[in-house]
């Protein structure tokens, strides 16, 4: 599991550069670089900091981070024929929240 790649996907399509998040996160650059390349892997205090950044639960984290190296073999047909899309559905809630943030949904009472 490489967790770098799911960071790096939420940074990607949330438009935040690498230089961005560790300036919100107090990670240098290069940290960055290095956790979203797997070169290294975050502390949980690191994590939790990148979470925040990005405003994202960690366990978006990890589902974004899972390949195909480990699922069981029995299930790699299953997870070849669903991850893709379950992979984008999660990216376009991130569209849609941002969207909730800018233009926050009125309630029905005041429509």
């Amino acid at each position: 599991m490489n967790i770098g790649t799911g960071i790096r996907s939420i940074r990607v399509k949330k438009g935040i550069t690498q230089s961005q998040l560790a300036a919100i996160t107090g990670l240098s650059p290069t940290s960055i670089s290095q956790i979203e390349k797997g070169v290294k892997r975050p502390s949980s205090k690191n994590l939790t900091k990148i979470c925040e950044a990005l405003e994202v639960p960690e366990a978006l984290i990890y589902l974004l981070a899972m390949e195909q190296e480990h699922i069981p073999e029995h299930m790699r047909p299953m997870y070849d024929m669903l991850f893709p899309s379950i992979k984008s559905m999660l990216l376009t809630i991130l569209d849609e929240n941002d969207d909730d943030i800018d233009n926050p949904k009125k309630p029905d009472s005041e429509k």
